[in-house]
């Protein structure tokens, strides 16, 4: 979330910023309740402060009376503040939830608009591909090539489940150790993670856990919820922590399942692989200072790119516009892969996915830094990076790299982890 002072002293501009994004937050109520808030605090502060000068002074009463009357004002002053303080809750509370409703600020480089106005900032290293065949989309492709099971999938855990089988367990494998091994020799700290949090580290990374809206999954009975990323469970392991900037940045690679309820979705883009309840994914996270977070995201991005250049995938680079970005990312690009077998003709479709949180999450989890030799501590900067989404990844090869034959090409990057370079039909 934002600093509250920042807020308060800035209503004009976070307004409008809400705006740009599309977001609806009361922020001139806001400060009205917080201008409340700091009325009522000095009142309970000066209550205190006579409530403390009466009990100092019944020692000194000259008689049984006097020392009576002044206990019944010290009573009557702890009742005046109980009631502030009850006041003081309800204005909290209120101002929080409006405060958690505000979106963090918006890199003054993101276009403005919606999920249309998003700007293409460069192609990848592999040009989208001339097929003199007609290419088959993923479903098809592995169908024939027998590497996942939605109709078992959706008899054990319904619609948008499925089983990965032979090779295409194979190739799930290979892509987590290929992603793996670049981060690795990135200097990145590799991690697995729970696949399930506590509800109050989901809402410190911005996620609403339980409510008509949530994606998430929650676990009936407990504060624990299914986590969608592993952005979540990876920011939460530094909840409440105090970074030396002398160890930043700190850059974690986490593997985890990822569940989501994909509430209201439909259409082609539910079909197959491409918007399921679990996949696997190969997540970056990284803490910076301030001023390092920028630079940070550069390479965040530069990584992904890396990443499908390897796999020889044509995709382009967009930078997010501001009424598209979720309510943590200052700023986002996306890689979106080109699917020859998806809509008619190919479509684009996103696969990875960077932000830049500056302080927002990192405030509400809690999380600072302290530079040695200077007083006071101050809040990092999160990022986050999609190195490989397992399923949309599976996508993007099969169809971009089929043969005619019904076969499928592996990406040389791939072959160490698959033992062959080439996936075929059964005989």
């Amino acid at each position: 979330m934002l600093d509250r002072r920042f807020v308060a002293e800035n209503i004009d501009l976070v307004a409008a910023n809400c705006s740009r994004r599309g977001v609806t937050a009361d922020v001139a109520r806001f400060a009205e309740l917080d201008q409340l808030r700091r009325q009522v605090q000095a009142d309970i502060d000066g209550l205190n402060q006579q409530a403390g000068q009466v009990s100092r002074s019944i020692g000194k009463a000259a008689d049984e009376a006097e020392r009576e009357a002044r206990k019944a004002e010290g009573r009557r002053l702890r009742e005046e503040v109980a009631t502030l303080e009850g006041k003081a809750a309800e204005i909290v509370a209120e101002a929080d939830a409006i405060l958690k409703a505000i979106p963090n600020l918006t890199h003054p480089d993101a276009p403005a608009g919606g999920e249309d106005a998003a700007v293409e900032l460069r192609r990848g290293a592999t040009a989208v591909r001339a097929f003199d065949f007609q290419p088959l989309d993923h479903v098809a492709l592995g169908e024939t090539l027998r590497l996942f099971d939605f109709e078992a999938g959706a008899r054990v855990a319904g619609h948008g489940f499925y089983f990965l089988t032979g090779d295409g367990v194979l190739l799930e494998l290979a892509l987590q150790r290929y992603a793996l091994e670049l981060l690795q020799q990135e200097g990145f700290t590799l991690m697995t993670t729970p696949d399930l949090a506590r509800d109050t580290i989901l809402e410190g990374t911005g996620f609403m856990p339980r409510g008509p809206e949530t994606q998430i999954y929650s676990i009936a009975g407990s504060d624990l919820s299914l986590v969608a990323t592993a952005e979540i469970t990876l920011g939460g392991a530094y909840h409440e922590r105090i970074f030396d900037t002398a160890d930043l940045p700190l850059t974690l690679c986490g593997i985890s399942h990822c569940f989501r309820t994909e509430a209201g979705a439909h259409g082609r883009a539910t079909r197959g692989l491409y918007r399921v309840h679990q996949f696997t994914k190969v997540e970056m996270f990284a803490f910076t200072a301030a001023e390092e977070s920028d630079a940070m995201h550069q390479r965040l991005l530069d990584l992904e790119c890396r990443l499908f250049d390897g796999l020889e995938i044509p995709y382009r680079v967009l930078d997010i516009a501001s009424g598209d970005l979720g309510g943590p990312a200052y700023r986002k690009f996306d890689l979106e892969a080109w699917m020859p077998g998806r809509g008619e003709g190919g479509e684009w479709g996103e696969v990875t996915s960077t932000s830049n949180c500056t302080d927002y999450q990192a405030r509400r989890l809690g999380i600072r830094c302290k530079k040695q030799g200077q007083k006071g501590t101050s809040f990092v900067h999160t990022l986050n990076g999609t190195a490989v989404a397992i399923s949309r990844a599976i996508i993007a090869i099969l169809e971009n790299h089929q043969q005619a034959d019904g076969s499928v090409r592996i990406p040389a990057a791939l072959v160490p982890w698959m033992g062959k370079g080439t996936i075929s039909p059964p005989a």
